[in-house]
């Protein structure tokens, strides 16, 4: 059980890391369309499209180590990790509580920063029509 849980805890972690990077392609993007760098941000599309896919690729890996743990514990296999937590062992419940809520709130500053980058890049392209 503990081998299961420890590649819970690095997939987790892994998770962490790939929209950490999401985030900054994201950051960085933004940087570009307020410099109107228009190379610039086809480069950076083509990076997160890339980075979506490595996400992806973690979040598979991830949920496949939560079924197995899930099934290891005598759980039903599709049981959200949440309702997983009280099943680890004491040693692990905070742990992976923490790392779930950390990959929870990258999430949602990546979706607050696409609605921006969104929101920037509609606004540029009204102003260039207005232009033009």
């Amino acid at each position: 059980m503990k081998e299961l849980l420890d590649k819970l805890v690095k997939n987790l972690r892994e998770e962490l890391i790939q929209y950490g990077e999401l985030l900054s392609l994201l950051e960085q993007q933004q940087e570009l369309i307020i410099n109107r760098s228009a190379d610039g941000i086809m480069q950076n599309l083509t990076s997160i499209h890339a980075q979506m896919a490595e996400i992806a690729k973690a979040r598979s890996c991830r949920e496949q180590c939560r079924e197995d743990a899930a099934e290891s514990l005598g759980l039903e296999a599709e049981l959200p990790i949440k309702e997983m937590y009280s099943s680890f062992p004491v040693e692990y419940q905070s742990l992976v509580q923490a790392l779930v809520d950390e990959v929870n709130e990258l999430l949602i500053k990546a979706n607050q920063r696409l609605r921006q980058n969104h929101l920037l890049l509609s606004r540029s392209l009204e102003f260039m029509q207005k232009l033009i």
